[in-house]
């Protein structure tokens, strides 16, 4: 739907207004349009004109296959886990954050199942050709950030064999030793060699020791997410979020808060490269990312 915009000077207001509250995201975006609404006669339109701009564009988003579980567990799936099958748990969190953004969880028992990294350096693939490759995994998300060449950046680990650089100041480790999963922090314990199973780097870390670890207020953008942590319990939980994104602070702030209970948590590669997908039981999810990534984690039962 195309509206008129008033004209004048309170036209070329709002049109700042937009634009300035548009680069700090959809929520702040409507406070700020709203705020300079002078005149009631506009306020419908000004209301219509600022959803049109944030409401998503189906013809180019990636898509999200529906999850098929029963309908008795479908309709508890947003307040409750859901057991897709054996170790394996999804649920569906929708934070104060944003309006439009949704948090999937899948907590996974990692005595029930295996971990193991893949990395095609210089030929990434997309969440479709990673399943076809990977299909006895029950879960699959993706990882390390990667340069212009399809490489990772950081220290990856696969079956042993070590790729990229360590970082050393930065961010955090998510390994697997003797198929038990753990996390170290790079600033305070970074790696030195160990030899891991499996591994993956990325930053920031957003929960240790069970209290959040991401105080950063600077301007950040609200943008899909893809993040690994370990409650408690030992179980891990990979989240992803969905298209309306979220900011890292507000991510950070959203898990120590949850009621996960998690100890540790690690911001992986997101905005363009943030993929999922889980094929556990009979139910399917899938989060297909704008970009194809080199490297990723699978998740299979043993």
């Amino acid at each position: 739907m195309q509206i008129t915009p008033p004209e004048g000077r309170e036209w070329f207001r709002l049109r700042a207004a937009y634009w300035r509250a548009r680069r700090e995201g959809p929520r702040r975006m409507m406070q700020l349009a709203l705020r300079r609404v002078v005149r009631p006669a506009w306020f419908a339109g000004i209301i219509l004109w600022i959803a049109g701009c944030i409401a998503p564009n189906t013809s180019t988003l990636p898509t999200q296959a529906p999850t098929q579980v029963p309908p008795a567990a479908a309709s508890a799936s947003a307040n409750a886990w859901t057991e897709l099958q054996t170790g394996i748990e999804q649920r569906v969190y929708n934070p104060s954050a944003g309006f439009f953004t949704r948090v999937t969880a899948i907590r996974i028992d990692p005595a029930q199942v295996d971990f193991q990294v893949h990395y095609q350096p210089g030929n990434p693939q997309t969440i479709n050709t990673w399943r076809e490759q990977l299909p006895d995994a029950a879960v699959i998300f993706n990882t390390n950030f990667f340069d212009r060449n399809d490489e990772i950046t950081g220290l990856l680990i696969a079956d042993g064999v070590r790729y990229g650089d360590p970082f050393r100041r930065r961010g955090g480790t998510f390994y697997v030793d003797e198929g038990v999963p753990g996390f170290q922090s790079n600033l305070t314990a970074p790696y030195a060699g160990q030899q891991y199973e499996q591994a993956v780097q990325a930053f920031p870390m957003l929960m240790l020791d069970g209290q959040r670890a991401y105080f950063d207020t600077r301007p950040d953008r609200s943008t899909r997410r893809t993040a690994v942590a370990i409650d408690s319990e030992g179980r891990v939980i990979v989240l992803v979020t969905t298209f309306g994104g979220i900011t890292l602070l507000d991510l950070a702030i959203f898990l120590a808060e949850s009621d996960m209970d998690i100890v540790t948590a690690l911001n992986l590669d997101g905005g363009g490269s943030s993929m999922l997908d889980v094929t556990a039981g009979e139910s399917q999810t899938t989060f297909v990312s704008f970009d194809p990534v080199p490297a990723v984690m699978a998740v299979t039962p043993r």
